[in-house]
């Protein structure tokens, strides 16, 4: 056979397999291309102000991924990453949905690629075998890309870091190893850096960058044997500058948080702990039937009773001896063995709970760990004979198929809030959190005797549970129970200041009895608990907003004015305070004012129609029609399925004397009607 033969069948072999390795990732995450937006989907997606324009894309680098301060996940291209959804999709949960298929199949792509390269300097291991390898990377990340464990990191909007790292770090491995086969020194240069490029966006994607550069040091030393020390140095000496740019980065948030210390136990304890958790992983891998986002493992007895009664602390002594077995034994795919169980070490031991997290187990935290168990099976794979490799492949496509199915099954899962949280606590997730969202899911729906059932429970179990005792009393509210609803924030605003270290948007007790003040026309009593609670969490727009409602319905609009402004100086990529200023400066009749802020407002989100709308209103109102329609067509051109636009418009050409093109514009909201009412016709339907 030709070289250019030989060229041409490794080829299609390889595009077959990319396309393999596409369709499955693909066919077993169907389902929740369908799904809605889930649990921190809301505040990420629909609220997140940093994926609203382009102009906000340096901004995503001075702030921590949750905008209240609650986390210190440092995470701004994931950010970036939402905007460019935002752009295309604006916030249909399809089109996010899509993306993080994209992201993981283009993940399992690259882990394809990059494990055929790390596998070549073994291939002189099997002289007879030449193609083995091949088939050994394609079947590890097929397996990576079809496995269930994943579906937190997949099925989940919110959960993309885990891809995005993983992705960016795979580019920038796969772009090094390019560089050391290029000639002239010059395109080496330009590829190393856009490797070390492509690092630290893997690094801005989400904190696993670190174990990353950790995982490529480990290769570069004992596998990387072409290159020489003084290499190796530069490269040891880039990493570490790339490590201080991110930790450089990493000062810019003006609010510096600390990691949670809830795991902050003896060193014999976190042993034991560590132990627990890789038996609770070691399950996962192999049977994955049990899964759910909130997971947890605790210590209740001493470190010997555990092991004598607990079978997953024997799977995690089971795991650990099986690994450092399979590194020892000798063979021809030790090697492989060794990079397996070094992968897995490595990228196990920080979330291990020997350093403290906020939680002691997730799925998700299998993302990149489990590479390193599937090379390790590879190479046990490896040393079989033939015959019982034959025996094996079968069973393994069995189990592909098996993996798969579950999948499938719980990518379901994530079809719409009220299926995840009843799925999530029949599988045993914390209950709690759980709980809280299942019966805020109820309540959203209508259906108020389950959620109020489900409140009382929580609330009386957990008394200083800030989140569920104001979900009892917004419910409460809203079902016309007044004096209980305020009594239920009263006590619970006395005793929120003490959670919110542990407990975010303890404010929402505050803010709810202050509304109900100003909704009995009491508006100096609201105003005094919004000042007070101004206090105590200062920065919280909710809090000032809804002062300057009061104080602009008291006739105070300078007040609210020099309220909304000091909050604007601060936080000046805010797109409701913008539109908020706007509005007090039209009362005011400060036009052009008005227009600066509502402008601003315009541009710090790409979608937006509200500023636009109350600009056209100000035109209207300075008889300046055409620039009225000029701006309301805007507006309309941001949200072309809702009928409203249309009917602002419509007003505007009726105005101007254009009566065809206004009525051309209210039969566009008798179709947009129609549509809306024939979709409701079918989820009744359905």
């Amino acid at each position: 056979m030709s070289l250019l033969s030989r060229f041409l069948d490794r080829t299609r072999q390889t595009w077959i397999r990319c396309l393999t390795l596409a369709l499955f990732g693909i066919v077993v995450r169907l389902p929740a291309l369908s799904g809605g937006l889930i649990w921190d989907d809301a505040s990420l997606i629909r609220d997140n102000p940093f994926s609203k324009s382009p102009l906000l894309i340096p901004e995503a680098f001075r702030h921590y991924l949750a905008l209240d301060g609650s986390s210190p996940h440092y995470r701004p291209i994931q950010n970036i990453s939402y905007f460019l959804d935002y752009l295309i999709w604006n916030t249909d949960p399809f089109g996010y949905h899509l993306s993080n298929l994209i992201w993981h199949v283009g993940s399992g792509l690259l882990l394809y690629f990059l494990l055929l390269r790390l596998f070549e300097p073994f291939r002189n291991r099997f002289p007879n075998r030449p193609n083995l390898f091949g088939g050994a990377a394609f079947f590890v990340a097929l397996f990576w890309i079809v496995h269930p464990v994943h579906s937190a990191a997949v099925d989940y909007i919110s959960g993309r870091a885990d891809s995005l790292a993983f992705f960016f770090a795979c580019a920038a491995w796969l772009v090094y190893l390019k560089a050391r086969s290029v000639g002239p020194r010059l395109s080496r240069l330009a590829l190393h850096s856009c490797a070390a490029a492509l690092a630290l966006v893997c690094l801005c994607s989400r904190e696993s960058g670190c174990i990353w550069l950790l995982l490529f040091l480990f290769y570069l030393f004992p596998f990387e044997r072409e290159s020489s020390r003084r290499f190796k140095s530069i490269v040891v000496a880039a990493c570490v500058g790339l490590i201080a740019i991110y930790a450089g980065l990493r000062q810019l948030p003006s609010e510096h948080l600390l990691s949670p210390a809830g795991n902050a136990l003896p060193f014999g304890q976190r042993a034991v702990l560590m132990l627990r958790a890789l038996g609770d992983y070691g399950e996962l891998m192999v049977f994955p039937w049990n899964l759910h986002v909130e997971r947890t493992v605790r210590i209740s007895e001493t470190a010997t009773t555990l092991l004598a009664t607990h079978y997953p602390y024997l799977i995690g002594l089971l795991v650990a001896a099986l690994l450092l077995y399979g590194a020892l034994r000798k063979g021809k795919a030790q090697p492989i063995r060794i990079l397996g169980m070094a992968w897995f070490i490595l990228a196990y031991l920080p979330v291990s709970n020997l350093f403290p997290l906020n939680a002691t187990v997730a799925e998700h935290w299998l993302y990149l760990p489990s590479v390193g168990f599937l090379i390790f099976i590879a190479g046990c794979w490896l040393e079989w004979p033939a015959r019982s490799r034959i025996f094996l492949a079968t069973l393994g496509c069995a189990a592909l198929l098996g993996l798969s199915a579950r999948s499938f099954v719980r990518s379901g899962d994530w079809l719409n809030p009220e299926t995840f949280y009843r799925q999530s606590l029949a599988a045993g997730a914390a209950k709690t959190r759980m709980a809280l969202n299942l019966a805020q899911t109820y309540a959203a729906q209508g259906d108020y005797p389950k959620a109020e059932a489900l409140l009382r429970k929580l609330a009386a179990s957990n008394p200083n549970y800030a989140m569920a005792q104001n979900a009892l009393g917004h419910l409460l509210l809203r079902e016309g129970k007044t004096e209980e609803a305020e009594q239920v924030f009263a006590k619970t605003a006395s005793v929120a200041a003490k959670t919110t270290s542990d407990q975010p948007r303890t404010w929402i007790a505050a803010l709810n009895l202050a509304y109900m003040k100003y909704s009995a026309h009491d508006s100096p009593g609201a105003l005094a608990i919004l000042e007070n609670a101004r206090t105590e969490y200062p920065e919280t727009w909710r809090l000032i907003n809804l002062e300057s409602e009061i104080l602009r319905a008291d006739g105070k609009s300078e007040n609210a004015l020099a309220l909304v402004e000091q909050f604007r100086e601060n936080h000046w990529w805010h797109c409701a305070a913008a539109i908020e200023a706007g509005r007090i400066y039209l009362e005011q009749h400060r036009f052009a004012e008005a227009e600066v802020a509502l402008r601003r407002a315009s541009w710090l989100d790409i979608h937006d129609a509200e500023s636009l709308n109350l600009i056209a209103a100000m035109k209207v109102r300075q008889n300046r029609l055409d620039a009225a329609c000029e701006t309301q067509r805007r507006a309309v051109a941001r949200q072309p399925d809702q009928p409203r636009q249309y009917l602002l418009l419509s007003d505007i050409l009726e105005k101007m004397g254009r009566h065809d093109e206004a009525q051309a514009a209210l039969a566009q909201v008798q179709v947009l009607q129609a549509l809306a009412k024939s979709q409701l016709s079918e989820v009744a339907a359905n």
